[in-house]
């Protein structure tokens, strides 16, 4: 990563440099072949400068916690959710934290800051006072190691801005055709909800708007008819590619195109699996502490 950083840094320097005497030349009139000299190279150095900003695959990140080490890569796609949180591992946040939220079958979780002083039982889920814009891909699905960032629900967050510090890693499980099917229409049912409160707001705005006293029983009618209706035309359906992924690797598809992944598990899938087993309280809290040790980037 330290090369890529370098390479991207000296490139620039002499892209830069070179434009400035290209118009340095045209400025004194310099002779043609020059400026065609000085052109070329500038085309060159701006192909690798675009080059050498691609590092997909280059950044990784070792999570070492009490049970073993896990190893993850970043997207260079989602780019803003790869950058915080390089930032956040570099200074350290991450160290001693603990992970609050476990699901058998579905993630681990971490990122509260709280956690890394919490006595047992205290709630946890809180993460930094920040978000960070959604960047949901559907390339990006949520397979068995996905890395993703946790968030507010979309009533409260229908932009569906990520925590700034709150992630998740799946475990998730392996799912048959009949299951992937019910998926589909939980996937379904939760995007006509999220419809209807953008036709309850919409309907209460208009009603405001008119001068009209806000009567909340003919906005809510309004707003499940529509709702409904948007959603008989509006099926889910689960791509045959990722399908074949969630019957075979497995996952926890219900987050697809609701969650912003940024990353994958690279080595250390075990280690989820053996945190995903812990006896867990009522708030999905481990009964027994699984903390973070230290996060070191590649």
């Amino acid at each position: 990563m330290i090369f890529f950083t370098n390479l991207f840094v000296s490139v620039k320097y002499l892209f830069y440099l070179c434009v400035e005497k290209l118009f340095i030349n045209i400025i004194l009139n310099k002779s043609l072949f020059m400026k065609s000299l000085i052109i070329r190279t500038c085309l060159f150095l701006g192909i690798m400068l675009l080059y050498s900003c691609s590092t997909d695959g280059q950044v990784k990140v070792v999570v070492v916690t009490d049970f073993g080490d896990i190893e993850l890569q970043l997207y260079d796609k989602t780019s803003e959710h790869s950058a915080n949180f390089i930032k956040l591992c570099k200074e350290g946040f991450y160290d001693g934290l603990l992970f609050h939220r476990v699901a058998k079958d579905c993630i681990i979780e971490t990122g509260d800051p709280d956690s890394k002083t919490a006595i047992s039982g205290v709630h946890l889920g809180k993460g930094l006072d920040y978000t960070i814009p959604a960047e949901i891909f559907p390339e990006y699905i949520h397979e068995r190691g996905a890395l993703a960032a946790d968030r507010l629900p979309n009533k409260d967050n229908p932009e569906k801005t990520s925590s700034g510090s709150l992630f998740y890693i799946v475990q998730g499980k392996v799912y048959s055709d009949y299951e992937l099917d019910l998926v589909e229409i939980q996937i379904a049912e939760g995007n006509a909800r999220n419809m209807y409160y953008q036709y309850f707001k919409e309907e209460e705005e208009a009603m405001h708007n008119a001068g009209q006293a806000v009567n909340i029983d003919s906005v809510e009618h309004r707003a499940s008819r529509k709702a409904s209706a948007w959603l008989l035309e509006n099926p889910h359906k689960i791509k045959d590619e990722n399908r074949d992924v969630y019957k075979t690797i497995g996952g926890f598809p219900i987050q697809d195109g609701e969650y912003t992944v940024f990353g994958k598990v690279t080595k250390g899938i075990e280690i989820i699996d053996k945190i995903a087993e812990l006896e867990t309280d009522d708030a999905d809290r481990p009964k027994v502490d699984v903390r973070i040790v230290k996060v070191k980037v590649k």
